[in-house]
């Protein structure tokens, strides 16, 4: 089977990896238990310390080093590595259910789009976990999400990842440049009921079990809200370089960025309303966590105009 096979292309999954040990070998396992093939996994690690590279070399032989952050990662598993037709990039606490990349390739030979955007559900019993798996319900398919599947042509002609930007925004970024070419669309959230080995695992760890679900399961870790914030300020200073490129009237950013939309607008539009309305224990939750995270943004971003000013000074 080759990479031009059109009635079963060749689909690349890159992995990208630090010190995952715990995860790594879930993630495999579930591109292993895919229903469709041929499927190539490639695992791009940065520097791990840990048993990461040694449990991944039990699914692929395709295990290399390559750093310093995810974005040269995937470019490099993409564009330096892949051969095939179309490709994907998930992180090593991603779970995909089994029938998630025969949907893809459906999807976007059916309707010839750039590339798509794939549902993904939050993990985790905690009351952080279930608040951030309700917002998280509310993204899919919106600017706030990040396309994960495309053409592997598409992704390195209009270069990948931008390297010159800090992590944080670089999924908002290629999305944008994606959508100067094509539209993205999105993988529906339910398709046929499956038997699946890593189904008790699933349940473990969610609250009810979602029949039939397409998409990705996102293994993260319990955290606390103290953790999860400080998450979110480690990445608030490379906003403002995104905002630098794309200039701050841009539409995307001022739904991106913008109180009204993320505080409001994506939890109505499109009858999601309806969602907001009928949990309304976790949609106040989910808004006090909202302000948590703006909060953030702020301080984060006055205390780096101070120090630019006194750098200046």
């Amino acid at each position: 089977m080759t990479s031009t096979d059109h009635s079963n292309p060749l689909v690349s999954v890159i992995v990208t990896t630090k010190n995952e040990e715990r995860n790594i070998g879930n993630c495999l396992k579930s591109i292993q238990l895919q229903t469709y093939k041929p499927v190539e996994i490639i695992v791009v690690d940065n520097n791990s310390t840990d048993k990461t590279k040694e449990i991944a070399l039990g699914f692929t032989d395709v295990v290399v080093d390559k750093g310093p952050e995810r974005s040269a990662q995937r470019n490099h598993g993409i564009c330096d590595l892949a051969t095939g037709q179309y490709a994907m990039f998930i992180d090593a606490d991603m779970i995909l259910t089994p029938t998630l990349i025969e949907s893809c390739v459906a999807r976007i030979q059916e309707v010839g789009v750039a590339a798509l955007h794939i549902e993904e559900v939050i993990l985790g019993l905690g009351k952080l976990a279930r608040i951030r798996r309700f917002e998280r319900s509310f993204y899919s398919g919106t600017v706030i999400d990040g396309a994960r599947f495309f053409n592997r042509s598409t992704f390195c002609e209009i270069g990948g990842f931008d390297l010159d930007l800090p992590p944080g925004p670089e999924d908002w970024d290629l999305d944008k440049r994606l959508k100067k070419i094509g539209v993205i669309s999105l993988i529906p959230f339910k398709g046929q009921s499956y038997l699946w080995d890593m189904e008790d695992f699933i349940n473990n760890r969610i609250e009810k079990s979602i029949k039939g679900f397409v998409g990705v399961y996102h293994n993260e870790a319990e955290q606390s809200l103290k953790s999860y914030l400080n998450k979110k300020r480690y990445y608030s200073p490379s906003m403002n370089a995104y905002i630098e490129k794309w200039g701050k009237n841009d539409p995307d950013i001022a739904k991106q960025l913008g109180v009204f939309y993320r505080y409001i607008q994506v939890f109505v539009e499109k009858s999601r309303y309806r969602r907001s309305l009928l949990f309304p224990v976790k949609t106040m939750g989910m808004l006090a966590l909202r302000i948590s995270v703006g909060i953030c943004y702020l301080v984060t971003k006055r205390a780096k105009m101070i120090d630019n000013k006194a750098t200046k000074a």
